[in-house]
């Protein structure tokens, strides 16, 4: 699992898998925060028949595949950290289905989204909440 270890506790996956993980917002979604001594954002999503998932945002072109996320053991669930984004910017995952097809989605756990017709999902602090 490598790199992914320090970005989700094997305790929350645990817990997410038996349906105990009462407080999932708090590990799931978009959280800005410094890892391995950079600033950036941890995103963690559960895609469990997905082939891959990757970040597209409005930091990297919405290019999907560029910002991969790994995937977290069996769990279905896929982390990632993407170094130099914060708060304010646009993103979604891109899930890469087992037809091979890309596609955008809004986050699940997104805790702001753009206002209609858009629908990306927006990184933001839950301090205050």
């Amino acid at each position: 699992m490598g790199a992914v270890q320090t970005l989700v506790s094997q305790d929350d996956l645990y817990l997410f898998n038996t349906g105990r993980l009462f407080r999932a917002y708090r590990t799931f979604g978009a959280h800005p925060l410094v890892h391995e001594g950079a600033e950036g954002v941890r995103f963690v999503v559960w895609a469990p028949h997905a082939a891959g998932v990757s970040v597209a945002g409005d930091w990297n072109g919405w290019t999907g595949g560029r910002d991969r996320l790994e995937r977290c053991g069996s769990t279905g669930v896929w982390a990632g950290f993407v170094p130099g984004i914060g708060p304010g910017a646009r993103y979604k995952y891109e899930v890469v289905g087992a037809d091979g097809a890309p596609r955008l989605k809004a986050d699940p756990f997104g805790f702001r989204s753009e206002l209609r017709p858009n629908t990306a999902s927006i990184v933001c602090r839950l301090d205050g909440y």
